[in-house]
């Protein structure tokens, strides 16, 4: 965990508040708290999308997750 990230006990309370997913199929490969940690460190330090760590999921999926909320 970076220090920027959700803690656990952050993530229990936001956790409850996300919708969950119906569709059936493939795993994501990328975890919704990861992502969400992504977008929490692009808007923090104000990096390109692209430049988004590779440790919160490609950047592709952490905007389109962005733009889509």
């Amino acid at each position: 965990m970076a220090r920027g990230d959700l803690t656990d006990d952050q993530w229990a309370v936001l956790e409850l508040m996300l919708p969950k997913g119906k569709k059936p199929g493939r795993p994501p490969v990328w975890t919704r708290r990861q992502q969400i940690d992504g977008i929490r460190f692009r808007v923090r330090t104000g990096i390109p999308w692209r430049d988004v760590p590779e440790e919160h999921g490609s950047w592709g999926r952490v905007y389109d997750l962005f733009r889509h909320w």
